[in-house]
């Protein structure tokens, strides 16, 4: 299996991400059948629990071996290499053994918390069961996480994202088959059907970590080195606990930020009197149901995040700054360019792609029609926190997670008294202050960047400012289209062609004019976009490089 540069790691990473997520969108169908908005919540509950240990439980160390790993290979330390990975695994082993008990353990308590006096729904104990049920793949999944930090710092970008797939295969199998077996068929517990779907994230990581261990095996990763770097276990242990910990802030404070939208939303929308039931869909529809959409938009930055280190860390640590800021430049340009129209797609269609994947509902679609925008600032929160992580400006990192997560959290309640008060959806205050959140973040992220390294960002706004040509020029089209377009969008059946013809219609808009104003040249390489479209078309449309 070969090595991949940047903007092929980007490409076939965000590719794989991008299929992963598609099918994480398309069980929910069958998925909410089977279970319905209640068995949804309760889902959606445990998850974004389990996500927040899982950050802890991980501690950061995938990425700050990823980080290791590549800064090792660039400086040709073969000893160092393999050290760190199984120093890496020992720590990992300890924290999430105590990640998985306290979530085990304390199961009750953390139901008690998240649902409080809010009657009508769930009830605590399901919670608490269903957490207990997912929490085996605590102690699983930080070693998968390790190992695909390992590879992504040899730059087997396309390993780790093979092994995503895997995964996520695996995974739907257990979720459908499980909750359908003990639901439909076996008639059981609504918290049951639950707690087996949620334990799918133990074996479809099984069936991963098994698949990347034989790769390293094939490819003879771990070989014992002839010398001994000159670098003792200690300093090792040091540097990966350095470069750990603001992965590990930005990653639990990314999981903080749904948890802490769904409990106020929970708390402030009890408060004013809204059903029980309401209350729930809403909150999971804020913190889990529209992020399952909006993850489309998000499988850029993931994929780009995962060549991206390896990269920006080997210019780094060989001093070669230009490239440094040639990539930070492409980074940005391409993360906008590429997540701008898949944003204003699903704001267009919010109403239909709801319908589609749930239940007709005005309120959801109202929430993804605004999410999909926070997804776009989403991905630049990432991408700012990757890029001052890879070049050791770890105060930096501190104060993009932490200053978002503080505006989101004490903007929460403001702005949705506010929308309250002005006739405005109270619910959208919620994602309104993730936006503000969001947006500071990444803009005191750049400046440090700027002020620090002598970044200059010049490249990427021009393309920046020039995507938001054909991004707008779609978005008045898709408007007009839709305003005349018979389709109900609250019908299944006629949602599917609406989507069908807004993708139809928009796609060439965009792609047609950043051909025209050089924005695909600038950022993909026409060349790498011929064969991107070859592959697309299985080989039917062959453009000529430019």
């Amino acid at each position: 299996m070969k090595k991949n540069n940047f903007v092929e790691g980007t490409v076939i990473a965000t590719a794989v991400i991008v299929i992963v997520k598609l099918l994480g969108l398309l069980y929910v169908i069958p998925f909410y059948q089977i279970v319905g908005d209640q068995g949804g919540d309760l889902y959606s509950y445990a998850y974004n629990i389990y996500m927040i240990f899982l950050s802890i439980s991980s501690a950061g160390l995938p990425d700050a071996i990823a980080k290791i790993i590549s800064e090792y290979n660039a400086l040709e330390m073969e000893d160092a290499k393999k050290r760190a990975y199984m120093i890496g695994k020992k720590i990992i082993s300890i924290i999430s053994i105590t990640s998985f008990l306290i979530l085990f353990v304390f199961a009750e308590e953390i139901g008690m918390f998240i649902i409080g006096n809010l009657k009508g729904g769930n009830t605590a104990e399901d919670v608490a069961f269903v957490i207990r049920c997912l929490s085996p793949a605590v102690l699983l999944i930080p070693f998968l996480s390790i190992t695909k930090g390992f590879l992504q710092g040899h730059k087997y970008i396309s390993a780790s994202s093979m092994s995503q797939l895997i995964e996520q295969i695996v995974r739907i199998f257990v979720i459908l088959a499980g909750s359908f077996l003990a639901y439909k068929v076996f008639r059981g517990t609504l918290s049951l059907a639950v707690g087996i779907a949620v334990s799918g994230a133990f074996f479809g990581g099984l069936a991963a970590y098994l698949y990347l261990k034989r790769v390293i095996n094939k490819n003879n990763l771990l070989k014992e080195s002839r010398t001994k770097d000159n670098i003792s276990n200690r300093e090792i242990t040091k540097k990966i606990i350095i470069y750990a910990i603001p992965f590990v802030i930005i990653s639990v404070i990314n999981s903080l930020y749904n948890e802490t939208d769904q409990i106020l939303v929970l708390r402030l929308l009890e408060y004013i009197k809204f059903d029980a039931k309401e209350v729930e869909n809403i909150a999971a529809a804020i913190a889990t149901w529209s992020p399952k959409i909006c993850i489309i938009i998000n499988a850029m930055a993931m994929g780009m995040t995962m060549s991206l280190v390896p990269t920006i860390v080997s210019s780094f640590a060989k001093k070669d700054h230009k490239d440094v800021e040639r990539q930070i430049n492409k980074t940005l340009s391409m993360i906008v360019f590429v997540s701008l129209p898949l944003s204003i797609g699903i704001s267009v269609l919010s109403n239909s792609i709801w319908t589609l994947f749930y239940t007709p509902s005005e309120i959801g679609g109202n929430i993804l029609r605004l999410m999909a925008f926070s997804a776009l600032l989403g991905n630049l929160v990432m991408i700012v926190s990757t890029l001052c992580q890879s070049v050791n400006k770890y105060h930096a990192v501190y104060i993009v997670a932490i200053l978002g997560l503080v505006l989101n959290a004490g903007l929460d309640i403001p702005i949705m008294i506010l929308y309250n008060k002005i006739g405005l959806p109270t619910y959208l205050g919620s994602i309104t202050a993730t936006m503000i959140g969001y947006s500071i973040s990444i803009l005191i992220g750049l400046l440090i960047l700027r002020k620090e390294n002598k970044y200059s960002y010049t490249n990427a706004f021009k393309n920046i400012l020039k995507s938001l040509i054909p991004g707008l020029s779609m978005l008045f089209v898709l408007v007009l289209v839709n305003h005349f377009l018979p389709f109900d969008a609250f019908s299944k059946k006629t949602a599917v062609f609406n989507i069908i013809i807004d993708v139809i219609i928009g796609a060439p808009i965009y792609i047609g004019l950043s051909l025209k104003l050089g924005l695909i040249d600038e950022i993909l390489g026409r060349t790498m976009f011929n064969k991107l479209i070859r592959k697309i078309t299985f080989g039917k449309i062959n453009l000529k490089d430019a």
